[in-house]
């Protein structure tokens, strides 16, 4: 039988599943729809797809790293009792094997790409949907390569709320690209250096802080060296190198790192959720809403 648009339309309307798995569901049960609809059931494609519009906003970070290659991935889900599953983790740690050994450029790269078990990224995480009973989201992932002489620093806090991956170059020492990642968890500072900050940004700071020494009634002729010194302020606390270390204050991540001949290569620091706008249910509402249909 001939699959028609039309029919495909239908599917999809029907399950909300997408236009390729529909078509491919009705092409197998030659044209018959209510076995389309059982077959995308029975593949958790179906059950998959109505909850696609729901909001995935917690879930976990992970990173791993085999020799000079390294990942950080954020995978999302509705509750944080799903992230503690150990299904939810499974899939988490096979995410992160495959994209260490694919490395896909993008989240869409990532998504198309074959894994082991011969299905796609997407689809592996369809069948995990349909097994856990939550929507999945592979949120976003980062693969980093460094030099010989560098070294890997990665942090998880609060057992994957917040990730860190640390490059340091220079040095082979982990435990202190380690802890550069932990420094920066805890103080998640916007760029590794002050050159990094654009000037725009810089002297939109500049005319806040001119501006509030003015209003604070101080003497024009002093106000530039005074908005300096507040610069400064501004600066240690959005870059690394400038702020003070969490392990020992008195000093600065520059000279921590300096110490051993070394430098911040980069880092990606991944929070769940981060972004998301979550949804803001009313628990008593909900159920009226169940008891009224």
């Amino acid at each position: 039988m001939a699959i028609t648009a039309q029919l495909v339309k239908e599917l999809r309307q029907k399950t909300g599943a997408g236009m390729m798995d529909c078509k491919k569901a009705l092409t197998e049960t030659d044209g018959d729809i209510d076995k389309a609809i059982d077959l995308l059931r029975e593949k958790g494609i179906a059950k998959a797809a109505k909850k696609a519009d729901r909001i995935a906003a917690e879930g976990l970070t992970l990173i791993k790293t085999d020799g000079n290659t390294g990942v950080i991935l954020e995978v999302n889900s509705e509750t944080d009792f799903v992230a503690k599953n150990e299904g939810f983790q499974a899939l988490l740690n096979e995410l992160a094997d495959h994209l260490l050994a694919a490395k896909p450029a993008t989240i869409e790269e990532a998504h198309a790409s074959k894994m082991e078990n011969g299905s796609t990224v997407e689809e592996h995480i369809t069948a995990a949907i349909a097994k856990i009973g939550e929507k999945i989201t592979l949120r976003r992932f980062s693969v980093i390569t460094k030099e010989d002489n560098a070294a890997f620093g990665s942090y998880l806090h609060m057992g994957g709320r917040i990730g860190v991956l640390a490059v340091l170059n220079g040095t082979t020492d982990e435990e202190l690209a380690r802890d550069i990642a932990m420094h920066v968890a805890a103080v998640n500072p916007k760029y590794i250096s002050r050159d990094q900050v654009s000037e725009e940004e810089a002297n939109r700071e500049r005319e806040v802080l001119t501006q509030q020494a003015l209003q604070e009634g101080k003497p024009e002729n002093i106000v530039a060296k005074m908005v300096e010194g507040r610069l400064n302020k501004f600066f240690e606390e959005i870059c690394l190198l400038d702020q003070a270390f969490v392990k020992n204050p008195d000093e600065k991540v520059k000279q921590v790192v300096a110490a051993k001949n070394a430098t911040v290569q980069t880092y990606v620091r991944y929070e769940v959720g981060e972004g998301i706008e979550k949804r803001q249910d009313n628990f008593a509402e909900e159920v009226m809403s169940q008891v009224k249909k």
